[in-house]
């Protein structure tokens, strides 16, 4: 699944080791200071981290990969998310939006360390590019068709563990509420209707139109229109990700109206896929 114009790359297992052995260190400083609920989202991060690695390689194992490429987008997923800790570290959240970009930090502090230094500079680049577009409202335009394949592989990825997180979240039977898992919105009981327009005109829902925690799990549902790949798809409905939100969202006609048209797209795109094997 290389492109002809991207070198073949070959990845042993004691590389992909290695950097989880540096990753896993470089997670341990932050663990040794702050207070509880500091220490907690950083836990939570870190297995955010290994969750979406077992993903990518799910997925990547149905669609057929190599070995090397299985080994290269693991050490995608791995540093993925780096720049969360720093993010959390300095700014006290997870929101892009009030502190910075966590995949361009992610990506200054890989060079800052050399991590990825052993690689030729187009696997390198490669990497660091993936990382870069894995948080992106859309797809680069321009990109080399293998680039594409781990960008899709990682969004995926990450999306599915994301929902297995706020999902668990949502239903919790009690506990704190974590205003980082909540970008610190308010609960209210209503929900916007510019996001609504979003969903019901089956578009990814505009972060700028989120105005409270209801919106935020709209935002969440709407992730079905940027979904990738036919495992993933299976994946969603198997684990009832979509249905588990809709459980902790008002009871309205309009999010009914949502949810059919959600529904309806999922089968679409799955009778479609099947109907090209």
């Amino acid at each position: 699944m290389v492109s002809e114009k991207q070198k073949v790359i070959r990845i042993n297992n004691e590389c992909v080791q290695e950097l989880k052995d540096w990753f896993y260190s470089y997670v341990q400083t932050f663990k040794q200071h702050g207070e509880k609920e500091f220490q907690r989202n950083i836990v939570l991060k870190e297995e955010h981290t290994k969750r979406v690695c077992k993903e990518i390689i799910s997925i990547g194992e149905q669609l057929g990969l190599g070995d090397d490429e299985l080994r290269l987008a693991e050490i995608m997923a791995l540093f993925h998310d780096i720049g969360r800790f720093e993010q959390y570290a300095r700014y006290k959240t997870f929101v892009d939006r009030q502190s910075e970009n966590h995949a361009e930090l992610g990506i200054k502090i890989l060079k800052r360390f050399g991590i990825l230094n052993q690689f030729e500079e187009a696997t390198k680049s490669l990497i660091l590019r993936t990382i870069q577009y894995h948080n992106c409202v859309a797809l680069p335009q321009d990109e080399t068709e293998t680039c594409l394949l781990f960008v899709k592989l990682l969004r995926d990825a990450d999306k599915i563990d994301i929902w297995r997180v706020v999902t668990d979240y949502y239903h919790r039977k009690k506990g704190k509420r974590n205003g980082a898992l909540e970008l610190d919105l308010p609960d209210t009981p209503v929900f916007s209707d510019a996001v609504y327009q979003d969903l019901i005109n089956k578009r990814i829902v505009d972060i700028k139109h989120i105005k409270n925690l209801n919106d935020f799990k709209l935002l969440q549902i709407g992730w079905i229109f940027d979904i990738n790949f036919e495992p993933t798809l299976h994946t969603i409905c198997s684990r009832r990700y979509l249905e588990m939100i809709g459980d902790v969202l008002p009871k309205s006609g309009k999010i009914e109206k949502i949810f059919s048209i959600i529904y309806s797209y999922l089968d679409e795109r799955l009778k479609l896929l099947n109907d090209r094997v």
